[in-house]
């Protein structure tokens, strides 16, 4: 199938019908990204009633990412090449059906089961969620507007799923934590049927490498698979990092391949742009501190402070609220007037500043002088986040938006499952070694939760220098179409 020339509609479409569509997208992210932390604190409750081992229960989290991380540069393309509509509505509607399948479970295998389909739905989904909000708002004013509210559903979800899932698992039980996502996806796709605008896709034809998305596919799933075993393994263990090497030979394999296919699955074009390449590893670096910040600030309140499920999500939700407020009531503004690359630059000094702070938490630490001040620094979220946004979708063109979706989303799951393992690695060998020289089990936590938060604010420093010197020019404002758009407009439904 290829698709055929179309009348070009008006840049984006009318305004209600954008801002309706931006709704929907976000709400499907939102559900997406809660369901990857609300199942975070009830993993307790799973292991007793469905008696998991140790390591099974890792499972739960990494069947789900394994499956999310991997597929997400190959649903992206797809998305391009059948339509992005069409993917997003049955992205959402397998997870959807996956989350009833993983409130029903009654075994190890079908949880797991289930956490896997959900991990390609949400793959499905959220690969082209960027991508169908560039086509459709054109304005580079109103582009920041929508990547920030689109970036505070990623916030806001994180938060909101702790705070949820202590409630669900505390007053009901766990199963309710899937079973919530039910009519929030029934919803979802009732109102993106009429929202999302109607678009027809490149066809197969114009990107069917078979062989490519094999390898992208097995390579990404290798990868990540090495990527948190290293917690089980270690960051030194030959079995980590064979996986992880495996996985990056198969990755280069599939670089060498696109550049010679005649119909490559994805077109190298796309890391032409500095600005692509720069803010994707500029996220990975960041989002590697920022999800191993989210992680391990809650497992030092729990294990070292005493707090409970709930009382952590609550002590958490002032990032959310900081993050969320920079994001929808300045990001957009500062960026207008000062440029992504300087509002990225000065969100990255918020962060490192924060992380640097964490980096002294007492044993007995309290919450107001020593969490609070980083719940507010963490503000610079609001920052980076649409920043970076902006400038990873800043070259994608029209028939390539679902593409760069899907590479932005990738390096994103690859920086959280990056940081997350090789953090908490590092604070457990730390809080081991302590715990051997006869600290206190609370201070060899404590010093372990030390090296892994002063390690992070390192890789924001990282971010930083790769933002100031990858993105030295800032790219321009994205000007609102003066010709006939090409020949597989996006038109608004």
């Amino acid at each position: 199938m290829s698709a055929t020339p179309a009348t070009p509609a008006r840049p984006g479409g009318p305004a209600r019908s954008r801002w309706l569509a931006l709704g929907v997208i976000a709400a499907g992210t939102l559900m997406i990204i809660l369901d990857g932390s609300i199942v975070t604190v009830a993993l307790p409750a799973m292991q007793s009633d469905l008696d998991f081992t140790p390591t099974g229960l890792s499972w739960v989290v990494n069947a789900y990412l394994i499956a999310f991380g991997s597929l997400l540069l190959l649903a992206g393309r797809l998305g391009d090449l059948l339509g992005r509509k069409r993917m997003f509505l049955a992205g959402t509607g397998v997870f959807t059906a996956a989350s009833l399948l993983a409130g029903l479970a009654g075994s190890p295998a079908v949880l797991l089961a289930a956490r896997f389909l959900q991990g390609v739905g949400s793959a499905m989904a959220a690969a082209v969620g960027l991508g169908i909000l560039v086509t459709l708002f054109t304005d580079p004013r109103e582009r920041a507007r929508a990547i920030g509210v689109f970036s505070f559903t990623g916030a806001a979800g994180a938060s909101i799923g702790q705070v949820l899932g202590g409630v669900l698992t505390d007053v009901l039980d766990w199963h309710w934590i899937f079973f919530i996502n039910l009519p929030i996806g029934a919803a979802v796709l009732a109102l993106a049927l009429p929202a999302l605008p109607a678009d027809r896709g490149l066809g197969l034809r114009a990107g069917a490498d078979a062989w490519g998305a094999l390898l992208i596919t097995a390579g990404l799933m290798l990868g990540i698979y090495g990527v948190v075993s290293i917690e089980a393994h270690g960051v030194g263990s030959w079995q980590a990092a064979g996986t992880i090497v495996a996985g990056l030979a198969l990755v280069a394999a599939f670089v060498v391949r696109q550049a010679r296919a005649r119909t490559p699955l994805m077109p190298l074009r796309i890391l032409r742009s500095r600005a692509v390449v720069g803010a994707n590893v500029t996220q990975i670096l960041t989002l590697a501190a920022m999800f191993a910040f989210q992680v391990l600030a809650a497992l030092y309140m729990q294990q070292v402070l005493g707090y409970g499920a709930l009382e952590t999500g609550l002590a958490m939700l002032p990032a959310a609220v900081m993050i969320g407020a920079v994001s929808l009531g300045a990001s957009a503004r500062l960026a207008a007037r000062f440029g992504e690359r300087r509002v990225l630059l000065a969100g990255l000094v918020l962060l490192a500043g924060a992380l640097g702070y964490l980096a002294r938490v007492p044993v007995q630490g309290a919450y107001v002088p020593d969490l609070l001040p980083v719940m507010l620094l963490v503000s610079g979220g609001g920052l980076v986040l649409p920043a970076l946004a902006g400038l990873g979708m800043s070259a994608a063109s029209e028939e390539d938006a679902g593409l760069a979706s899907g590479l932005f989303n990738t390096t994103q799951q690859i920086g959280m499952a990056l940081g997350v393992a090789v953090l908490s690695t590092l604070a457990a060998s730390r809080a081991d070694s302590l715990a051997g020289s006869g600290s206190s089990p609370a201070a060899a936590l404590t010093g372990g939760y030390r090296l892994a938060f002063a390690v992070g604010s390192g890789l924001i420093g990282a971010a930083f220098l790769v933002a100031l010197f990858v993105l030295r020019r800032p790219a321009a404002p994205t000007p609102q179409p003066t010709r006939e758009a090409p020949a597989t407009t996006v038109t608004a439904a």
